[in-house]
């Protein structure tokens, strides 16, 4: 492999002058760094990413933090791919971190970020009032908030309209004609799930129809056993939901089994609406009516975001909400 050295000799220029390059340094000609860059295209020359960060200043690792919550789920593996297409076309690598919506896991990987001296963080934030990711973002580095809000610091973040996609999934069972609706979801400690569940109360209250409680079940959003025994807990009822909201794409798994497990018949026997569109949900019999939220251009537009905070830290911050879009399939019908 050829050498920083040997670069600079095929160049006719410095070793100082090649690492510049490297580091996109303003100070350099465009005639020399034309050059250098095609000394490195000629040579074949393939930096020693290690190396390189040595030799840079703050905010110049090249590397980005990205923390999310349950890798196994398709929705935030979306977003991953996302954030990994803009980084890579950027020259940036990603650090991945699971969090398994611990707060001392989360604490845990955003310390070895930092140690890292990674340029930016993304991350859905375990707790909407999260005292760690506040102190983070107080202390300069660069975060973006994505599928989830702070409630207390101004940060950039992108989400989704989630009340507006919980009212959108109610509102088609309720135009079929149910009104005993369940929905499973999670705890408000999520801004995403809280906000579903207020869009779920509101298009029952539109159309005049009392929240029951007992149709509610807040669930853990990484299991498909939550939904799945919740499930089970509804359809015992003396007077069991005719639909059901299911507010993430493994607590609609969890439901779908439960269902077939009592040998009910999706949609003439119950009505279900997932969230999230998910590959599969095209694939099973019946094919699943959802409430589709763009992931993958969510991570995209989380990337361009945090590389405009690395460029320029001090300006205002931006919210991008994303609408998200009812797929109507199968699995919805009129009450029985």
């Amino acid at each position: 492999m050829p050498t920083l050295k040997e670069v600079a000799k095929y160049a006719k220029v410095s070793i100082t002058t090649v690492s510049r390059v490297m580091n996109e340094a303003d100070k350099v000609n465009p005639e020399t760094r034309e050059r250098v860059q095609r000394a490195m295209r000629e040579l074949d020359y393939q930096p020693n990413r290690v190396a390189q960060r040595l030799r840079t200043s703050k905010g110049q690792s090249k590397l980005l933090g990205l923390i999310i919550p349950d890798i196994q789920n398709q929705f935030y593996s979306s977003i991953v791919r996302g954030v990994e297409d803009v980084a890579y076309g950027k020259d940036y690598a990603v650090i991945l971190c699971n969090s398994d919506e611990n707060p001392n896991k989360e604490r845990f990987y955003l310390d070895v970020l930092q140690s890292e001296s990674v340029d930016g963080i993304i991350l859905p934030p375990i707790h909407q009032y999260s005292k760690v990711v506040e102190g983070l973002i107080e202390s300069g580095v660069p975060v973006v908030c994505v599928d989830r809000k702070l409630v207390r610091e101004a940060v950039d973040t992108v989400v989704i309209n989630n009340v507006r996609g919980g009212y959108l999934a109610v509102k088609h069972m309720i135009d079929f004609g149910h009104r005993r609706i369940a929905i499973l979801t999670s705890s408000s400690q999520f801004s995403s799930f809280e906000e579903r569940l207020a869009g779920y109360k509101n298009a029952l209250q539109d159309h005049n129809i009392e929240p029951d409680e007992n149709l509610i079940k807040e669930g853990d959003p990484r299991s498909t056993e939550s939904a799945y025994l919740f499930t089970k807990e509804l359809l015992k009822l003396h007077h069991p939901p005719t639909a059901i909201f299911a507010t993430n794409n493994l607590m609609t798994l969890g439901a779908l089994e439960a269902v077939h497990e009592e040998k009910l018949n999706v949609p003439d026997n119950i009505s279900i609406v997932g969230f999230d569109d998910m590959p599969w949900a095209r694939a099973i019999s019946p094919p699943l009516t959802v409430i589709k939220q763009p992931g993958y251009e969510m991570g995209r537009r989380a990337t361009e975001l945090l590389f405009q905070r690395v460029e320029d830290p001090k300006r205002e911050p931006v919210q991008i909400i994303m609408e998200p879009t009812l797929i109507i399939r199968k699995s919805t019908g009129e009450v029985k």
